[in-house]
């Protein structure tokens, strides 16, 4: 299906932009040259008439991004956490796609839940209300359990959503394999690739069996967060297409005034969200990887609240260090360190000079430290970040996109709650409680015992293996050469080293 029909869609995307007037101010927040704002312009008034109209009782952006469609919208939400890029009015209109989009009509979706559980709605819920939140997958409705009474939410998939999900990122492939195509420079960001990467977590999306799956094991791992509340997903009440969660009620995050008006510390909130976002990330490795305001409320007792879990992140052990090894350099102002870990993992190609790598990141980070919160441009520095990367061959690590797009949502609700915070001092602790628990002594000695398990697990196999490589070694050898007994009785060795150590070190510990 990625063929030169996509065209047509990406002229048509192009000519939306332009004929609801999403071109003028799309172009101006993201604050694009003068010069490319003109072309821009200049190819996109001749195709104006081929765009959608869209609502026209919405914004213009928001316009257009809800008449393109639901991939659209999904960028369109990761914008609208980050005023300091797109700018203040932009970020304002993007928010509607949080959580207030156009419902379809609460009948679909009752007769949804009766296919999708195979019981009628009215024998399952006693109350079942008008949508109370809408978004680019699907819809919520506030319903009573029948019999216990109890309140819930029920989320509801939008009718024919999976395939307008797939024309979106067939066309978004293609645009990548045409970037690539006549942009060799490109091809270190693998846009091809981060794509197929935003496909397998859209895709994912729409199974919200996986989503309860998701809220089951959060809900789990974060019982003992202080502050923090994840509803508990109903199973018996949850399908492909329906979720029954636990009702949240509280104040939207991104109300701010509303927040604050209820009598809670809107700084407090905006430090917490932020050490919570870090901690699940480095501590569990499994954290929520779309935190924008619509997803978050503050409870009565000022607990902050999170739902909506289809998309979760998820990173290995190696690369939480890695990553909270680049934090904590950051933060301490370790440009040098911070530059070999990027070598060490793999991140800069090593024919690159690591000194002038270090000297790079320094002019990144100094500004930040240096500056006034409410005077960083954040625009500014993604834009420097990506010269840099550029000039250091540096390629995209798919593995870490929903990661860094996490970052940059989670920071940007916290400066919604408090403009001035500074993301570092607040990050510290919770970075450094990390690196004490999981990089010095008391993590290598833990690692050794892991490593001795598992190779203890194949002991009673070792005389078998060693017997392997003997033939093996006899039947290749060469008339004038005899196979090493020595080296056989040495791996003997060190497999019946390994295992005692292990069964040492679990008597032990």
């Amino acid at each position: 299906m990625r063929g030169p029909h996509n065209i047509w869609r990406l002229i048509r995307t192009g000519a939306t932009f332009e004929r609801t007037g999403a071109m003028k101010i799309a172009l101006e927040g993201l604050d694009t040259p003068p010069r490319l704002r003109a072309l821009a312009r200049i190819v996109g008034w001749p195709f104006k008439w081929l765009g959608y109209r869209g609502d026209l009782s919405q914004p213009p952006v928001t316009r257009a991004l809800t008449a393109l469609g639901p991939a659209y919208i999904k960028f369109g939400q990761v914008l609208s956490t980050r005023p300091d890029v797109v700018g203040d009015e932009l970020a304002q209109q993007l928010r509607v796609l949080q959580d207030k989009l156009p419902p379809f009509p609460t009948e679909i979706a009752k007769a949804t839940v009766s296919h999708e559980l195979g019981v009628p709605v009215d024998d399952l819920f006693s109350e079942f209300s008008e949508p109370v939140a809408a978004a680019s997958i699907a819809q919520v409705h506030r319903a009573r359990v029948a019999g216990t009474g109890e309140d819930v939410a029920v989320k509801v998939l939008r009718p024919e959503i999976e395939r307008a999900f797939r024309r979106d990122i067939d066309a978004f492939h293609f645009a990548a394999g045409l970037i690539e195509a006549l942009l060799p420079g490109t091809r270190r960001l693998r846009p091809t690739d981060v794509i197929k990467h935003f496909e397998g977590v859209v895709m994912g999306e729409l199974d919200l069996r996986l989503e309860s799956a998701a809220a089951s094991e959060f809900r789990a791992n974060t019982e003992q967060d202080e502050g923090f509340q994840v509803p508990e997903p109903y199973w018996n009440l949850s399908s492909r297409e329906v979720l029954t969660l636990g009702w949240a009620e509280g104040i939207p995050l991104g109300e701010v005034k509303a927040i604050q008006a209820a009598g809670h510390d809107s700084v407090a909130l905006s430090e917490r969200v932020l050490q919570l976002f870090l901690s699940h990330a480095l501590r569990d490795g499994y954290f929520h990887a779309d935190m924008h305001q619509g997803n978050l409320k503050v409870a009565p007792n000022g607990d902050i609240v999170a739902y909506d879990f289809g998309i979760m992140g998820h990173i290995d052990e190696y690369t939480r260090r890695v990553y909270a090894e680049i934090l904590i350099g950051f933060i301490r102002r370790d440009y040098r360190r911070v530059a070999e870990v990027h070598f060490e993992a793999g991140y800069v190609p090593r024919d690159r000079d690591v000194d002038e790598f270090a000297r790079a990141l320094r002019a990144v980070g100094e500004p930040i430290f240096g500056m006034d919160a409410t005077r960083i441009s954040m625009a500014r520095l993604l834009s420097y970040l990506f010269e840099v990367t550029e000039r250091f061959g540096m390629q995209t690590r798919t593995e870490l996109i929903l990661l860094q797009r996490t970052m940059v949502v989670v920071e940007g609700v916290a400066r919604s709650l408090n403009p001035n915070i500074n993301i570092w001092q607040v990050a510290k602790p919770v970075v450094e409680r990390y690196i004490r628990e999981n990089i010095g002594p008391k993590a290598l000695v833990r690692d050794l015992i892991r490593t001795a398990q598992v190779v203890s697990r194949f002991g009673p196999r070792l005389p078998q293996l060693a017997e392997a490589l003997l033939i093996r070694q006899t039947e290749e050898a060469k008339p004038a050469e005899k196979p090493s007994k020595l080296r056989a009785l040495a791996l003997v060795g060190l497999g019946a080293g390994l295992a005692g150590l292990a069964m040492t070190a679990v008597y032990w510990f």
